[in-house]
């Protein structure tokens, strides 16, 4: 059996620390914890393949930038057989609080274009999904300018525990399923 567990964001230095790219901050977390390095480029995707807990999991950056992300995910699914039941997207979320994290079995893209884009290209809102929080949108500034802003450096440390939680998360949906992960981590104190 496969895991594979994709995090959304855009590639490069420019993009590398602003809010969007959550989804890329998560698994390379991962890789830190788990020794698997996203090393290899291959379905316009920096890949990382190796085992956690005795299960082969890959982790996945997409490169082709957040709108386009099933361009990556659809031929991955079929290359290696997977199924969608095994597949978790990580992403960024205007509608939760800044570092708030949740988890769901399914559903539509809440208006995020890179979920959108997995939708589209793969037929089904039937995949699993890791949100986490950044905030609406501050007045005065368009949302594409607040999600490609960089965090100041209070934001840092929240980000960085919320970071943690979510390579837990993603531990218990590898484990025993998206329910166990959502009854834990979806009932946390904000």
């Amino acid at each position: 059996m496969l895991k594979i567990i994709i995090g959304l964001g855009n590639p490069g230095t420019r993009y590398e620390h602003t809010r969007h790219n959550v989804g890329f901050w998560v698994v390379d977390a991962l890789s830190d914890k788990w020794g698997i390095p996203i090393k290899r480029n291959r379905f316009q995707a920096k890949i990382g393949e190796g085992f956690f807990c005795r299960e082969k999991v890959l982790l996945i950056k997409p490169q082709t930038y957040m709108n386009r992300s099933g361009d990556v995910v659809k031929p991955i699914l079929e290359y290696y057989g997977a199924d969608l039941g095994d597949l978790l997207v990580v992403f960024d979320d205007l509608a939760l609080e800044p570092a708030q994290i949740r988890l769901k079995g399914k559903g539509s893209s809440g208006g995020h274009k890179g979920v959108q884009s997995i939708i589209e290209r793969t037929g089904t809102l039937e995949f699993a999904r890791l949100r986490m929080g950044i905030g609406s949108t501050p007045p005065m500034i368009n949302t594409p300018d607040y999600v490609l802003s960089v965090l100041n450096c209070h934001e840092v440390a929240q980000y960085q525990q919320a970071v943690e939680d979510s390579a837990l998360a993603i531990e218990v949906w590898m484990q025993w399923g998206i329910e166990k992960a959502m009854n834990q981590f979806n009932s946390k104190k904000e």
